[in-house]
């Protein structure tokens, strides 16, 4: 294990790491049929000339983090981590997977009845991780979001859109859920992931739309993100991870603009610094 921390040249927030043959949640809606290794991912990394990189654990895997955690451990210079946890869990566990590196949990609510995010037990979760810094991801479509957000950022944690919102073929202002999405997006709370464009179907024409919407309404992007989303999961056959990093150079032409989303916003949400 390497205690040298390297200089911040770029960041990938969203990758995710895992093993065929790990134990996987009985109601999991992808079984994947080859390994991805942390290995693998930071050659990904050093290939762009990409620093740093955020693990998220994958929803397959349940709320057993310790293959993420492992590698993070491993790599506690170069890596953070979001976790899957239970709305139970201990702070004795909290702690434990703070001193591995993990800075965040993460609500996958693709294909699940929404609970009630307001509710005492997620309420006193939510508290618990906004008086450790940390944040709350949330990946669902584009039409459900404001339904979630609100209730949460009210707890004083900060809150992480997966994939521009999932807004399949762009955003229409003129629907009401996503004018509603939109203004989610002015509270200081709520960060954007400018990651998987390929999930909600938009082409790099429909990315660069989106992207002008989201940043209006953000009032500028000093709350966006990049991801590559490796190993791109049901998706491997139709892009990979140069294509990915290419797609936010073409997004972001501007290289102020690109340092900003790459370099200086995750820095600050993940705690990221050239000392740790």
């Amino acid at each position: 294990m390497s205690l040298f921390s390297p200089a911040i040249t770029g960041i990938d927030t969203h990758a995710h790491i895992f093993r065929q043959d790990l134990p996987m949640v009985a109601n999991r809606r992808y079984s994947p049929a080859y390994d991805a290794l942390v290995e693998q991912y930071l050659g990904h990394l050093d290939a762009q000339g990409l620093s740093h990189g955020v693990l998220i654990q994958p929803s397959f895997l349940g709320t057993d983090n310790s293959f993420m955690v492992e590698a993070l451990r491993q790599h506690p210079e170069r890596l953070r981590g979001v976790a899957v946890v239970d709305v139970a869990v201990t702070d004795a566990q909290l702690d434990a997977l703070a001193a591995a590196g993990v800075v965040g949990i993460r609500l996958n609510l693709i294909g699940k009845a929404l609970q009630d995010y307001s509710g005492p037990a997620w309420t006193a979760l939510f508290e618990r991780l906004a008086t450790r810094g940390w944040q709350v991801e949330i990946q669902r479509g584009i039409e459900d979001l404001a339904q979630i957000v609100p209730a949460i950022v009210a707890t004083g944690v900060n809150l992480v859109i997966d994939h521009f919102g999932l807004p399949t073929g762009g955003i229409d202002a003129h629907k009401p859920s996503h004018q509603a999405f939109l203004q989610l997006l002015g509270n200081s709370r709520v960060w954007l992931k400018l990651s998987a464009a390929y999930r909600s179907k938009t082409d790099a024409v429909q990315s660069a739309a989106v992207l002008a919407q989201v940043r209006e309404a953000a009032g500028g992007i000093e709350r966006f993100l990049w991801g590559s989303d490796w190993p791109n999961t049901q998706f491997e056959d139709r892009t990979d991870y140069a294509e990915q990093f290419e797609l936010i150079q073409a997004l972001l032409p501007d290289t102020a603009e690109r340092h900003q989303v790459l370099i200086a916003n995750p820095a600050r949400l993940f705690g990221f610094s050239n000392k740790r």
